[in-house]
């Protein structure tokens, strides 16, 4: 089981690496390729994984199982793969 993170300053510290590392690949890709459909190309990609990451968690969280807390999507994969052996 993997615990939550109670410091205040390693969410902050997280979220800004995440901002870095998105910042970084995103300028990469695009100064590698430079053009507006590469550009408009990138846009949707994340905003499509970021649409997507959202509704997991709103669907796990809403309509699949409101008591069951997770830390991610790969700790409510093994929930589901472990739960479904049980099941049988």
């Amino acid at each position: 089981m993997m615990r939550d993170v109670q410091s205040a300053r390693a969410m902050w510290l997280k979220g800004v690496l995440f901002l870095v590392i998105g910042f970084l690949s995103g300028g990469l890709l695009l100064l590698e390729n430079g053009n507006w459909r590469t550009a408009a190309l990138l846009v949707l990609c994340v905003w499509g994984f970021c649409r997507a990451y959202y509704f997991a968690f709103y669907v796990i969280s809403h309509w699949i199982d409101p008591t069951y807390r997770f830390s991610g999507l790969g700790q409510f994969l093994i929930h589901v793969w472990t739960s479904r052996f049980k099941r049988k």
